[in-house]
């Protein structure tokens, strides 16, 4: 490893809270993946605690992109962790929880999302990016189902650019289950497919005819899939202490393939971090 790397939403929380919420993250430029999640982290289910229970951590992001000749990055950064029956926010990545529907032992749960993705590049970050116009990240917004069973958890979602950046959707479909291996230690494997629109492949893997050059044709980003591969453990050493390690690989289609930005088939992501809940 190259790094230290790894329900009715009531009137009392309006929507700008949220707003705020996630902006905090953007400004902060957590580049955590989204899988990366507490949603079964150290914590008691929503429903089950009497109020909010919110912690604070840190984490080391390592990140591969697949840009040509592209430096792996390396962040560290602050992690912000709120949940309750309403609302649950985990660094850049912030949910109101909607009203959910019990099936016997298993549970449809149902959120809006809001979230930041640290998608974009500067022109300085490889040589086949210079003279390109630096590409943004982006703001998301979008909503969540989650079915809960004995065999699988399967989850989708569906997110829009609300940043304006890059004017692209997106949509994903996950399988996951945890494993828990006493009272301290979880793993959690995961494999998802992202539906990646047009305007976003274009966005960040294309190159307008201002940018061309020799070396760098001009080039028309199309709609794809990716897909991505990944584990998570949570390590709980103590009631109000725990490590988390996140490890992803994800696999990028022709159409990001095929741009002369780009010179790997793979992304790859290492999260690793320490989580203090206050009881």
């Amino acid at each position: 490893m190259e790094s230290l790397t790894l329900r009715l939403l009531p009137r009392s929380v309006p929507f700008f809270v949220l707003r705020r919420v996630a902006i905090w993250a953007m400004f902060h430029a957590l580049c955590i993946p989204s899988s990366a999640s507490a949603d079964e982290a150290p914590a008691m289910s929503a429903e089950s605690a009497p109020s909010s229970t919110w912690g604070l951590g840190v984490a080391d992001a390592n990140t591969q992109k697949a840009y040509k000749d592209i430096d792996r990055k390396n962040r560290v950064v602050p992690i912000l962790f709120l949940d309750n029956r309403y609302v649950r926010v985990f660094g850049p990545r912030a949910e109101i929880k909607l009203p959910s529907l019990d099936i016997g032992a298993q549970k449809l749960e149902f959120g809006l999302l809001a979230r930041y993705e640290n998608d974009g590049y500067k022109s300085g970050d490889a040589p086949i990016l210079a003279g390109m116009a630096d590409r943004k990240g982006g703001f998301w917004l979008g909503g969540k189902a989650t079915w809960q069973n004995d065999i699988v958890d399967v989850s989708a979602e569906v997110l829009a650019d609300a940043s304006g950046h890059s004017k692209s959707q997106r949509a994903t479909l996950e399988l996951e289950r945890t494993m828990h291996f006493g009272p301290q230690f979880m793993v959690t494997p995961r494999l998802s497919t992202t539906w990646l629109s047009s305007k976003y492949v274009d966005y960040y893997y294309g190159v307008r005819s201002s940018e061309a050059q020799a070396d760098r044709p001009e080039y028309s980003g199309k709609a794809t899939g990716i897909a991505e591969i990944g584990v998570r453990t949570i390590y709980r050493f103590h009631e109000s202490h725990s490590l988390f390690m996140d490890i992803s690989a994800t696999s990028l289609a022709k159409e990001i393939k095929n741009s002369p930005l780009v010179d790997r088939s793979i992304e790859n992501r290492v999260l690793v971090g320490y989580m203090y809940r206050f009881q």
